[in-house]
């Protein structure tokens, strides 16, 4: 509004998500969408629109940031308190319901025994609780079919041979549906917990021998279908100009000694690809840019005024 948009340009329009697709792209001038949430529902938005596409206009742009398996890949030299502080602040922020939530680490042995007790001490120092009450770390998720979905994970995993949950795993929905911060130690790092969204506060660990970092970069590319965010602990630019190019289809936003969560708009573009997204860089310039229709115009001074070319004449 205040950059000159008339009244009605933009509206907040709560309600079921199937009825104000129905009724947009019943409309002729239906032109684009912008939507943020799972990867499921983007696709199926992607073939309604496309089925649609004879009843419209034009073509609608269609862009999307949907689901993320955001990683922290640790090098043996990493700072280890920055790297606790990483495990902890992006896995269990927002219980774990954010695209860009640490979701799976993967971290060598000799860092994994030096910080395992500290991890685990400050894990017990959350406080749960109210979420009118700031000084709450961590409230409830948001609803029973999260509250489900996340529990079933972690029951999953206590049951697997290849499993072990080293921290958390509780859960309780007599008052609220809360969910402890669980960490889940792996021997797979292809598991579920390891590889699929939970978006949940659970983080799935799984130790590398510390002399395997170049092949435990190609496990990550190669472990999830999604390309969101992901971070890289090390003292060394080398190995981080060595995760730096053999992540660089792996996370749209890439992170350094940080965690892989907290991007602020008109700051820090955020998106991703793969089945994260169509990566247009929300809050930047670049998804601007998707909107806008250019137009050329030629105009022409002097007219010609003989339609031949010279190569037509005979000699």
């Amino acid at each position: 509004m205040e950059a000159g948009l008339p009244p009605g340009v933009i509206n907040f329009l709560p309600g079921s998500g199937a009825e104000i697709t129905e009724a947009s792209l019943s409309n002729p001038n239906f032109a684009g969408l912008h939507f943020t949430g799972s990867t499921a529902t983007f696709q199926g938005l992607w073939q309604e629109i496309g089925l649609a596409l004879p009843k419209l206009n034009s073509y609608p742009r269609i862009v999307g940031e949907t689901g993320g398996k955001d990683f922290i890949v640790a090098h043996p030299d990493c700072d280890r308190r920055g790297l606790v502080v990483a495990l902890l602040r992006g896995a269990f922020e927002y219980q774990g319901q954010k695209c860009s939530a640490a979701s799976r680490a993967y971290i060598p042995r000799s860092v994994w025994e030096g910080i395992s007790d500290e991890l685990s001490d400050e894990i017990g120092k959350i406080t749960m609780g109210d979420a009118r009450d700031l000084t709450n770390f961590m409230t409830a998720v948001i609803d029973k079919r999260a509250f489900d979905k996340i529990s079933g994970y972690i029951q999953r995993a206590s049951k697997r041979n290849s499993c072990e949950v080293f921290c958390g795993g509780g859960y309780d929905d007599t008052v609220g549906y809360f969910i402890e911060p669980t960490i889940i130690l792996t021997e797979d790092p292809n598991s579920e917990s390891m590889i699929e969204e939970i978006f949940g506060p659970v983080l799935t660990v799984y130790l590398y021998d510390d002399d395997d970092f170049d092949a435990i970069l190609k496990i990550c590319d190669q472990a999830s279908p999604y390309a969101l965010t992901g971070s890289i602990f090390s003292t060394n630019e080398d190995n981080i100009q060595k995760a730096f190019e053999a992540l660089r289809f792996t996370a749209g936003n890439f992170y350094i000694n940080d965690k892989p969560t907290g991007a602020v708009v008109a700051q820090q573009p955020f998106g991703g690809a793969r089945a994260s997204g169509t990566n247009d860089k929300a809050g930047g310039p670049l998804n601007l840019l998707r909107w806008i229709s250019p137009r050329s115009v030629k105009r022409t001074i002097e007219p010609p005024q003989d339609w031949t070319y010279p190569f037509m004449q005979q000699e």
